[in-house]
């Protein structure tokens, strides 16, 4: 790994401009921008990187399978709660969501000042998201709609609904509004305007409201409510698990993604919905990036805004889907056709889920530098949420140390976190799927033989994050 030392004597560019806009004009300070490119070669870091994605996959090939899989099976019994608090704790959050919102149509037009954008765009979409890797489901706390519809449950709503979800429909809702999420945050021409963004996510809070009551509560969120479907899927990496037991909740520690070696298989909607959260992350670092600026023919120098490039972004994040959806499905069937698979189909909702630690790491790589800022800009905005004057907890004048996402020692701790985090997702993901692979087979010859085309995937896609952190790109 390169020193800083060395590190300082080369060329680094750094651009972090946080641009302060007021009404419907383009939000440039969206949560995705950052603050880094590097200009050196980094043939090294890419070699490294496939070379630790490779050399798992040739260690699990040469090791039994059985003693790993019996110790991702072992699991450490932790503590009781002696309480079920999730009506109150969704019912606060509901409170705290409608403050927001409030905020949002009345308080400061400055999307750096005004807390609901700093709120759904860092905090929840970029810092929750990473809670979820390490403790679990809090979402099924969190979640703003579960307190209200308890409290209409005990008014006389059927608990059960009064209709039922066609089984058919899978997890196809939820991946059309993933789209619709990704497409509005990545392309829309004002994502972090606070009155479009309040108005966007009351009309989706009240669409999940009504969908709790006609068809209930666990149905809805567990198929259709997209951002539940999504933690809930990154939630299988996390160590810790939460057993209900009677009124209280039992929780118990394991080992990182141990949970995914008990899930079902997905079907292919659900297989999608995982690709898509993944290609939409590596799109939406890709399309600032000056290649695909030449492939739809704008000088990256002379940026003409997002309102110009709706159209070819918004076919790029399709096509991102569409490739990465292809050579993985490519890649399982090509596996299964080795060793005389039969159910291709299985395979891929099985093998889907080694994407999950995938799918977090670059979730963590890419969002790193704007969660270290926007998270600033968040904290100053809760001491006058409402732009009335206050200062409840002192925050409101703190200057946000920009400074700590700049210069060259940053840049080297920075990037060196976001490809250890890369390079570790995918020797997670090759040797939870090397032990899917014998789960499914259960021969470790037929396990390492049907998993080297996807371990090649997975080499490939870390030669292209690692490439992805260090190309030049525009803000």
């Amino acid at each position: 790994m390169i020193s800083p030392a060395l590190l300082r004597q080369i060329p680094v560019l750094t651009f972090a401009t946080l641009a302060v806009l007021n009404g419907t004009a383009a939000a440039l300070a969206h949560a995705s921008n950052r603050g880094h490119v590097l200009l050196l070669p980094t043939q090294h870091y890419l070699l490294g990187g496939a070379i630790a994605v490779a050399a798992s996959f040739l260690a699990l090939v040469l090791l039994p399978p059985e003693p790993f899989a019996r110790m991702m099976e072992r699991r450490k019994l932790l503590f009781k709660l002696p309480f079920d608090g999730r009506t109150a704790v969704s019912s606060l959050s509901f409170l705290f969501f409608a403050a927001l919102v409030y905020a949002g149509f009345f308080g400061s037009r400055d999307p750096l000042a005004n807390p609901l954008p700093l709120v759904i765009w860092t905090l929840l979409w970029v810092g929750l998201t990473l809670l979820h890797g390490v403790f679990g489901n809090l979402w099924a706390w969190l979640n703003p709609w579960y307190g209200p519809w308890r409290l209409l449950v005990r008014l006389g709503v059927k608990e059960s609904g009064h209709a039922s979800l066609p089984a058919v429909a899978g997890y196809k809702p939820a991946l059309f509004l993933f789209l619709c999420f990704a497409w509005f945050e990545l392309i829309f021409v004002a994502p972090e305007d606070p009155t479009i963004l309040a108005a966007a996510v009351t009309v989706y809070w009240l669409f999940t409201f009504l969908g709790c009551i006609i068809f209930g509560f666990e149905a809805w969120t567990e198929r259709m409510e997209f951002l539940s479907v999504f933690l809930r899927m990154i939630s299988q990496i996390s160590p810790f698990t939460a057993k209900p037991f009677a009124n209280s909740n039992v929780i118990w520690l394991g080992w990182p993604g141990s949970k995914l070696m008990r899930a079902k298989p997905l079907p292919l909607s659900g297989v999608a919905f995982l690709l898509l959260a993944l290609s939409s992350v590596s799109f939406d670092g890709f399309m600032h990036t000056f290649t695909w600026l030449s492939v739809i023919g704008i000088n990256p120098l002379e940026f003409p805004g997002r309102s110009v490039v709706i159209a070819p972004n918004s076919l790029g994040l399709i096509m991102m889907f569409v490739a990465l959806a292809g050579l993985f499905f490519a890649a399982v069937w090509l596996g299964e056709k080795l060793v005389g698979g039969k159910d291709w189909r299985k395979a891929a909702g099985l093998l889907v889920w080694p994407i999950v630690p995938i799918a977090l790491a670059y979730h963590f790589a890419h969002y790193l530098t704007a969660l270290m800022v926007d998270g600033q800009y968040a904290i100053a905005s809760f001491s006058d949420p409402f732009f009335l004057g206050w200062d409840l907890f002192g925050t409101a004048i703190r200057h946000v140390q920009a400074g700590i996402v700049l210069g060259s020692d940053a840049a080297w701790y920075i990037w060196n976190a976001q490809a250890a985090a890369i390079i570790g997702g995918h020797v997670l993901a090759v040797s939870l799927s090397h032990l899917v692979a014998w789960r499914l087979h259960r021969s470790a010859r037929k396990a390492a033989l049907s998993q080297v085309p996807m371990a090649l995937l997975m080499i490939g896609y870390t030669v292209f994050g690692l490439w992805l952190l260090s190309t030049p790109s525009i803000g």
